[in-house]
């Protein structure tokens, strides 16, 4: 069954990440509103209240391991010139200037900043196709959306990334799903700054 999620933020929180968990338990038929919960209302289009009730189905997984990664895999892809790594939390962030979540600041090294928010319009829907993976191209450069991991704080708005480079029509990414709040965890992982 076709399932379409939604969120308040654009897609860039709960639905992209549920976007990304129903592909990675190999439920295809997932897609997220674009533009969210806000678009849909200044659009006037309906809404109703109460509970909407549905008939149970059954669905069984098929993970698709390929589409996720652990600190091992981040490690290898830091010395992989063939991989991509980017950190789409705030550049701020990313340059280790604030960190407001998590007790350490700063990036992976050899990860890329490439802002989440800079795959929205104004109104918090995507850019259109044609823009986004202009984006993307400049980004990957010569890297296959296959070898592209995108990480966030804690592998929320990264699926919001992983979803924007499918719209743009390149393919799927791998997800690194612990993001920098793991990463963080293990003293003897290098963290870069600047």
């Amino acid at each position: 069954m076709q399932v379409v999620a939604y969120d308040d933020a654009g897609g860039a929180m709960a639905a992209a990440r549920l976007w990304w968990m129903l592909r990675w338990l190999g439920h295809m038929e997932a897609a997220v509103l674009n533009g969210g919960w806000q678009r849909w209302q200044a659009g006037s289009l309906p809404v109703r209240t109460g509970v909407e009730k549905r008939p149970p189905r059954s669905f069984r997984a098929r993970i698709r391991p390929e589409l996720v990664v652990d600190t091992v895999d981040i490690e290898v892809a830091r010395h992989d010139r063939g991989m991509r790594i980017l950190d789409v939390r705030s550049a701020e962030r990313y340059r280790g200037e604030d960190e407001p979540i998590d007790p350490v600041a700063g990036h992976i090294p050899g990860a890329i900043s490439a802002p989440y928010l800079e795959n929205l319009e104004a109104d918090g829907s995507f850019l259109p196709p044609a823009a986004l993976r202009a984006r993307f191209l400049a980004l990957l450069g010569e890297t296959p959306a296959g070898r592209a991991v995108f990480y966030c704080g804690s592998g929320v708005t990264a699926a919001q990334s992983v979803l924007a480079l499918a719209h743009a029509g390149l393919g799927e990414a791998k997800l690194y799903a612990g993001s920098w709040s793991e990463w963080i965890t293990d003293p003897d992982r290098p963290v870069a700054t600047w």
